[in-house]
């Protein structure tokens, strides 16, 4: 036979448990009934301090084909692969909005631009940019020629331009937009002329 002190330990440890274990489940209903607040996938805009620059937007609209060039304030840091990083944030934003005229995947947002050489950007997107990116010929066309034109418009020297996606060279943007090469960007620049000449 147990000595009784034995017994009574084993009993109030037994007891613990079950009230712990009550006390976990009743815990896992009141977090499965809790309302799961919606996530906000658009991508963290920097805080605007600073004094702002007027600049150029180049921006895609689907249903003529066009590009469009929109003034804009925005501000912007004196060096320049941030003030590069600024602008394409500002056309990203654009393009995240809900009356957008080339909406983007939601997430969508540049991770970084690397001014290599004085004369080479590199571009990088991040997974939802080009996963979600549309497919078809020329929705990836404007997208490329948007980004590539209003980087080169607003900062000068820049002769050539590689689209990476997170960090990695991608052959397609969705299918069709050529990744795989440097972009020439006079030859981008002069497509996107062609692309404003058509409104």
């Amino acid at each position: 036979m147990f000595p009784r002190h034995l017994f009574i330990a084993a009993s109030v440890l037994l007891l613990a448990a079950l009230g712990i274990s009550v006390y976990a489940w009743r815990m896992r209903g009141r977090a499965l009934a809790a309302p799961v607040a919606s996530s906000d996938s658009r991508p963290v805009v920097p805080p605007e301090a600073g004094p702002t620059e007027q600049v150029t937007l180049f921006v895609a609209y689907d249903d003529v084909g066009v590009l469009h060039a929109q003034p804009a304030r925005i501000p912007l840091p004196s060096v320049r692969q941030q003030r590069a990083e600024a602008l394409l944030h500002a056309l990203i934003a654009l393009y995240l909005d809900k009356s957008s005229p080339h909406p983007l995947a939601p997430g969508s947002d540049i991770r970084s631009v690397y001014l290599v050489d004085p004369g080479l950007a590199v571009i990088d997107v991040n997974a939802a940019f080009a996963d979600g990116h549309r497919s078809g010929v020329l929705a990836e066309e404007l997208t490329v020629a948007s980004l590539i034109h209003t980087l080169s418009a607003n900062i000068p020297g820049i002769l050539r331009v590689k689209i990476l996606v997170e960090g990695k060279q991608r052959d397609t943007l969705a299918g069709h937009a050529d990744l795989s090469a440097f972009f020439d960007v006079s030859a981008v620049n002069r497509l996107a002329s062609q692309l404003e000449s058509n409104q």
